[in-house]
């Protein structure tokens, strides 16, 4: 069993900067993928950034490549997301969760352990 915990989200304004973490507890998560997914008031939960294992493979949705970076430090249990140049449209609670797989998926479905969340809001 693993227990993960997001941590680093806030209120921030358009075109500022946020570092999200995903500590892990139990396990053997430096052996798992990690993703990042976000989910909006009233729409699906959807797939953000992802990270292999050995961090070697990262994998982005469009809509925020090239703004957001995912890395992991195995030694510290713990994946990290550097969110820049923020829009309100990246507004919604935002979720790391691994896969006890040794792919990289970006589906939530494929994913076998979640965190709570990390309300992160960006507004003027």
């Amino acid at each position: 069993q693993v227990n993960l915990a997001e941590s680093g989200g806030g209120s921030v304004q358009p075109g500022d900067s946020l570092r999200l973490s995903c500590t892990a507890s139990g396990g053997t998560f430096s052996a798992y993928p990690v993703g990042w997914f976000r989910q909006a008031p009233g729409k699906a939960r959807e797939f953000v950034a992802a990270i292999s294992w050995s961090g070697s493979s990262t994998y982005y949705a469009d809509t925020v490549k090239g703004r957001f970076t995912i890395s992991r430090d195995n030694a510290k249990n713990t994946v990290y997301l550097q969110m820049n140049s923020l829009k309100p449209e990246d507004t919604a609670v935002y979720y790391c969760a691994a896969d006890r797989s040794i792919a990289v998926h970006t589906e939530p479905v494929e994913y076998d352990y979640w965190g709570q969340g990390t309300q992160v809001t960006v507004s003027s």
